[in-house]
């Protein structure tokens, strides 16, 4: 296996999960106009070495799974009622987030570092994501199961990460109206996506029983 392909894969799928406005990378902004770039960067790093590890772990959890059909089929079951019921919930339930511009009190680095830390804690997203992205990397044969490879692409995961937020951080000011428009419709989003997700997974599952 190319170790630079799986660099590349690593960076590129943080790019497309990190993106989107969230948590972190949206604290890591406000961190950068409320105490300047070296606190945001601080936090940043503490958020990195989180998702490092959790993108380690997840790699790890989809090789145990990758050969093991029975477990794929019972992930896609209950994923398929999770996503559905997420997808009610956001576009039919949950109310529209309201933006709140809170001032952030200036902390040590330090303080910030471990922030970055326990917000990577408690973001589970990315577990679930690269180990769906592994797995199906791996059925194309764009991605080996071993350990160099996967340190490789956790490598790149955390580039890509970092380039994000530090994207963030740069630019977040001329990006503010639109991310505040994004984070106004984000149940719409994020529910439709979900969406999607589900109708993905329920056809898997029907061609697996019937196909």
């Amino acid at each position: 296996m190319n170790l630079a392909i799986s660099l590349f894969l690593g960076f590129f799928t943080a790019l497309i999960g990190i993106i989107p406005p969230g948590l972190i990378n949206m604290t890591a902004a406000k961190v950068n106009l409320k105490e300047g770039k070296k606190s945001a960067l601080w936090f940043v790093l503490g958020a990195i070495v989180i998702i490092f590890f959790q993108a380690y772990l997840a790699i790890l959890f989809a090789q145990f799974i990758d050969n093991r059909p029975e477990v794929v089929v019972l992930l896609r079951e209950v994923g398929f009622g999770i996503f559905a019921a997420l997808s009610i919930y956001f576009l039919w339930i949950a109310k529209t987030p309201k933006i709140k511009k809170g001032k952030i009190k200036k902390k040590s680095t330090t303080t910030r570092f471990f922030l970055g830390m326990l917000l990577s804690v408690l973001n589970f997203f990315p577990i679930p994501y690269y180990v769906f992205v592994s797995i199906t990397l791996a059925s194309y044969k764009l991605f080996s199961f071993d350990t160099t490879s996967i340190l490789v692409f956790v490598s790149g995961v955390a580039l890509g990460s970092f380039l994000v937020f530090y994207c963030y951080i740069l630019f977040f000011k001329k990006i503010e109206n639109k991310t505040t428009y994004i984070l106004a419709n984000m149940n719409t989003i994020i529910g439709t996506i979900t969406g999607l997700i589900a109708i993905i997974t329920l056809f898997n599952i029907i061609r697996y029983y019937f196909g």
